[in-house]
């Protein structure tokens, strides 16, 4: 499933036109996206938890030459899966 698939779904659930409901999965993406930047999570209640976890910096070697690169820290995003969408998977 992709994000047109996720789209059309909300399209024929509630009706309305596939603009709406594009728009609608637009503002939810960009709102998590928008919290994660600032360095605050997102609970939706039944799906899990986003939230941004730092990585530090590291050493990694270039497979190719071999050579050391050094990697800076950065933010990335991490999703811990609530209880009721573990369960409703198995």
């Amino acid at each position: 499933m992709n994000k047109q698939s996720i789209i059309d779904a909300i399209h024929e659930e509630i009706g309305g036109t596939k603009a709406g409901a594009e728009k609608a999965v637009d503002i939810v993406i960009g709102t998590i996206t928008n919290t994660l930047k600032k360095g605050d999570e997102v609970s939706i209640a039944g799906l899990g938890i986003f939230s941004a976890k730092t990585r530090a910096a590291r050493t990694a070697r270039n497979p190719r030459t071999g050579e050391a690169v050094s990697v800076p820290a950065m933010k990335v995003p991490k999703f811990r899966p609530a209880k009721a969408l573990k369960e409703a998977v198995r």
